[in-house]
């Protein structure tokens, strides 16, 4: 059975949600404070992340931050605040997901099961052989072991950046718009919040290029998306 943990401090919203996650069949447990829900998340297996933005002693980007550091696992962050700087500020710490409040307890679900969903289908081993891998120029991407080489010289990646990446450079030279990538990467219909495609495009030239400014790789097709030149 899958678990959640949902880091809420205002206790009425964690019970709601774990109401209906429970009756969706997952294993749910609740942490009312920043450091309590920190120190569970770390300490802890757990397969998925429901986190609070605005909470007690620690907030939900530093929790972020830090479990992001040490873990790979979906993090879904919720909040009342809708402006897209924090939008873009907690997707850039490496949250998967970004909904405000109020929100449909159903479409909840429905994200939880999408990222678990997707998490299972990146992490499953399909028998692929080492050599499965892409070569392009300078970059040299092992699908087996999900590492990139630039110039032979490893180059961290988080998992999204990763997933990204190997989406465009397996389609050279197709453009894709941000809400294609948003709806293939992320597993969610992007219902135009696509601000993850950008911030995470900006990543991965910081990673990739020689110069971000002048990108070779990733290229940037004015009113329309993206292309990954090979």
């Amino acid at each position: 059975m899958k678990r959640i943990l949902i880091i809420e401090d205002e206790q009425v919203i964690a019970e709601v949600e774990k109401d209906y996650l429970e009756a969706a069949g997952y294993a749910v447990e609740i942490a009312e404070s920043g450091d309590t829900g920190l120190r569970k998340a770390l300490e802890q297996e757990f397969d998925l992340v429901l986190l609070d933005l605005m909470l007690p002693k620690t907030d939900g980007f530093d929790i972020c931050r830090q479990v992001r550091r040490e873990k790979n696992i979906p993090i879904l962050m919720v909040s009342a605040r809708r402006e897209d700087i924090d939008k873009i500020r907690g997707l850039g710490l490496g949250a998967d997901d970004y909904i405000t409040k109020p929100f449909s307890v159903g479409e909840l679900v429905a994200r939880v099961k999408a990222h678990l969903a997707r998490y299972d289908r990146l992490t499953a081993d399909d028998g692929r052989k080492p050599q499965d891998e892409i070569r392009i120029r300078g970059l040299r991407i092992d699908k087996l072991a999900r590492k990139l080489f630039v110039n032979e010289t490893e180059v961290p990646l988080t998992s999204r950046e990763y997933d990204l990446l190997v989406y465009l450079a397996d389609h050279p030279n197709r453009v894709f718009s941000k809400d294609e990538l948003f709806e293939s990467i992320w597993g969610l219909v992007s219902l135009g919040d696509n601000a993850g495609v950008t911030v995470y495009v900006s990543k991965l030239r910081e990673k990739i290029e020689a110069d971000p400014t002048r990108p070779q790789y990733i290229e940037t097709i004015w009113g329309v998306g993206y292309r990954f030149n090979p």
